[in-house]
């Protein structure tokens, strides 16, 4: 089976629950430019992923390539994916492509996309149709030179007919766009709007009229992709804008996350409007000792009074570790289970257990506070990372406590090649993150970008390296630190 699936407009929340089900059973995606990075991490690792983009005077392959290369990926896998940037047949050269796939006997289903002509200016505050402004709309290519001598367009009728006309693909020819409907009756001063990157935190918005909009698009250097907009609509933007006055919209933050973890952070900025690029510093590897010490704390695990997780991947990869002994959480039955902050906690809840203990500050120094008058005697397991502050074992030792330190990972430098241009903000979630952030570019990015960190001790790590931090959180937790970035740039909104 081929689907041909359209990916939506840019923002990869706008993907369809269907397109998103067949993506996730794909072995093979041919995919076009406009498809969203986050939309292509549905796909599994081991499918064969074809990029076919097309781009203005440039084509990686010409469409009777990409109908004949479907054509040929139907024999060889049982799911086969032509994603599409927008709707697949609102310009999309679908109908196409399974014209094709039926003249040879494949059999295909058509999975509809959001399509930019309706969702760009809707995130533009421009709705393409309005009780008592507009009753009516057209979406025409842009593509089209309207100078050619058989124009599919009919630009006597289309330059009136309607109220409000959406152009797609249409910024190189603007110049020409807007001289048609202005000789075929549309008035000079009628208002208009060119969308840059609609859907995405990068969006921009040009408001003119039809006379001078070309102009300003070139003084400006707009860029496709791009739509154009014509009619009174226009005018609502003014007040209906809502996606480009969100508190971060047009910052650039680096999270610095593994990739494992960076979701949770990335979402909660990109939802407050910020362009989010993932640049994960560590990856999570097994321990230096292939898990030994934490197999012979397994293999004890009712002897220990105490358990405790530092992280919510030390709880995830302990719980991994566990499974492979066939036991779950009835084994820690004997044992108080004590966490360091309300994330690792909450990860301990997905295997069904709640923390005896989570002390009021997230941090180790707060958790001696809470133990050392109850630990004189008792056996203690610390399931952590490889390398971690030493602080929680030599604490409670000097309480009494007899302590068992298990890493249950170890995290290594994640491989690097990135543009660090116009970053407005990097993001700093523990000490490690700081450190082979270091190690891998250095600390000069350090001393041009604001940095914000989750916390005081990944701002002492940061001033190790005579780097400040900008913003720490007070709540050491990711919707702490996504808060203190909020309060932050509506301070500098404040002020300006």
């Amino acid at each position: 089976m081929v689907y041909l699936i359209g990916a939506g407009p840019g923002d990869a929340g706008l993907l369809t629950v269907k397109a998103r089900e067949i993506l996730e059973v794909a072995e093979i995606v041919i995919y076009d430019r406009l498809a969203d990075e986050k939309i292509l991490n549905c796909v599994p690792a081991t499918a064969e992923k074809i990029y076919v983009g097309k781009s203005a005077g440039r084509h990686t392959l010409p469409q009777e390539e990409i109908n004949r290369l479907l054509v040929e990926k139907s024999k060889t896998a049982k799911v086969i994916v032509r994603l599409k940037g927008g709707d697949p047949f609102v310009f999309g050269r679908g109908g196409e492509e399974a014209l094709t796939l039926r003249e040879n006997n494949i059999d295909f289903e058509i999975i509809s996309g959001v399509t930019s002509a309706v969702a760009v200016p809707a995130y533009a505050g421009i709705p393409i149709t309005h009780r008592g402004v507009a009753a009516s709309f057209a979406v025409v290519t842009g593509h089209e030179d309207p100078n050619k001598s058989e124009s599919s367009i009919n630009w006597e009728k289309i330059s009136t007919a309607v109220d409000t006309l959406i152009f797609l693909m249409g910024v190189e020819n603007l110049p020409k766009i807007t001289a048609k409907l202005i000789k075929n009756g549309r008035a000079k001063n009628t208002p208009a709007a060119v969308i840059r990157n609609g859907t995405k935190n990068s969006q921009q918005v040009l408001v003119s009229t039809l006379e001078k909009i070309s102009a300003e698009v070139l003084e400006k250097n707009i860029k496709p992709p791009a739509i154009f907009v014509v009619g009174e609509v226009v005018n609502l933007r003014e007040k209906l804008k809502w996606f480009d006055t969100k508190i971060l919209f047009g910052k650039k933050i680096i999270v610095t996350r593994t990739r494992e973890q960076a979701s949770k952070l990335s979402t909660q900025l990109e939802n407050l409007g910020a362009e989010v690029l993932e640049f994960p510093t560590i990856k999570i590897t097994a321990p230096s000792d292939n898990f030994k010490n934490l197999d012979v704390a397994i293999s004890n695990i009712k002897n220990f009074d105490w358990i405790i997780f530092t992280s919510a991947n030390g709880v995830e990869k302990f719980f991994e570790r566990l499974k492979i002994f066939k036991l779950d959480a009835r084994a820690l039955s004997n044992s108080k289970i004590a966490v360091i902050g309300s994330a690792t906690a909450e990860k301990l809840s997905n295997f069904g257990i709640l923390a005896d203990l989570i002390p009021a500050e997230f941090r180790a120094e707060s958790l001696v506070d809470a133990l050392k008058n109850s630990v004189q005697g008792k056996n203690i397991l610390i399931a952590r990372a490889e390398i971690a502050r030493e602080i929680l074992p030599v604490e409670l030792e000097k309480f009494g406590a007899n302590v068992t330190i298990a890493a249950t990972y170890k995290t290594i430098p994640a491989e690097k090649n990135f543009n660090f241009d116009k970053i407005d903000l990097i993001t700093f979630t523990s000490s490690s993150t700081v450190e082979n952030f270091v190690k891998a570019v250095g600390t000069e990015i350090l001393q041009k970008v604001k940095s914000a960190a989750i916390g005081p001790i990944t701002a002492e790590t940061l001033k190790k390296f005579g780097v400040t931090a900008d913003i720490v959180a007070s709540e050491f937790t990711i919707s702490g630190l996504v808060d203190a970035i909020k309060n932050f740039y509506e301070g500098e909104k404040i002020v300006q």
